[in-house]
């Protein structure tokens, strides 16, 4: 059976593994290395046991795939793996009283999660443009920041990027904005480098988030484009959409769910 994996932040008792019996001197890496050989991780974190439980850790393994997180627990599963005593390995079947929330996926994840099913050289992305829209706002608005804050001031910059697939022939946009407030003392030039980055980084991953991957029983990977139709930044062409920024702010407003991301280059391929 075909197993569908989105680019956002994994949820479900199904892909995440209860690790228990860990020692004292475990490594982290060691455990990174065992189960990552099933397949790509979201998020490892270990733990240290209760003081009722006695001295030891325990791990929280969350995969992107089902799929591989029943592998890894078939054949972990009361294993020594990387130390003496062998671990007991569940999958978690604990279900929350509270639908979760489904978050974007930071771009470097989505790069990972890229890399390991289309290869390195599967994808790339390319900068269509990148725009000071801090303009745009009503004067009313400046004037109103002004009183309420007179020692910050408000940098806006929006970023389109476009995320190619060629062996599916699939080309899709993403938009990203940043809008970090800069105090007076802050370095401004400081400021907008790091807000240009941001709304680069988030571009990216929104590209990412409108892309289906169809993983089928045999390790073969499909590619699907999965968007709401008549999306403006997909149809538009790029002199259209560039036209479009200039007269007007197209008010988007997007997450950021687990904190800020690092350096992205402008154009990169992988």
């Amino acid at each position: 059976m075909a197993e569908v994996l989105e680019f956002r932040v994994p949820t479900g008792n199904g892909r995440t593994l209860l690790v228990l019996g860990l020692e004292t001197d475990v490594s982290e890496h060691a455990l990174y290395l065992a189960f990552s050989a099933f397949g790509p991780l979201y998020s490892m974190r270990i733990h240290r046991n209760a003081p009722v439980a006695g001295p030891g850790f325990y791990a929280l393994v969350k995969f992107y795939s089902t799929r591989d997180a029943n592998r890894a627990q078939c054949a972990c599963n009361r294993q020594c793996l990387f130390q003496k005593s062998p671990l007991k390995v569940s999958i978690c079947t604990r279900q929350r009283p509270f639908p979760q929330q489904v978050l974007t996926l930071h771009s470097y994840k989505c790069q990972e999660l890229a890399n390991h099913y289309l290869g390195f050289n599967g994808w790339s992305s390319r900068l269509i443009t990148l725009q000071n829209i801090s303009g745009f706002e009503e004067e009313e608005n400046k004037e109103e920041e002004v009183r309420t804050s007179p020692r910050s001031q408000c940098l806006k910059y929006l970023c389109i990027q476009e995320l190619i697939i060629p062996q599916h022939g699939i080309r899709t946009r993403g938009a990203g904005v940043a809008e970090p407030h800069v105090d007076a003392s802050q370095e401004f030039l400081m400021a907008a480098n790091r807000a240009q980055k941001l709304a680069a980084q988030r571009a990216l991953s929104d590209a990412f988030q409108k892309i289906l991957l169809v993983v089928l029983e045999n390790g073969k990977v499909a590619v699907e484009y999965s968007s709401p139709q008549e999306d403006p930044i997909d149809c538009l062409t790029e002199e259209e959409l560039k036209g479009l920024i200039q007269v007007t702010d197209l008010s988007l407003s997007q997450p950021n769910p687990e904190g800020e991301e690092e350096v992205l280059s402008e154009e990169s391929m992988y």
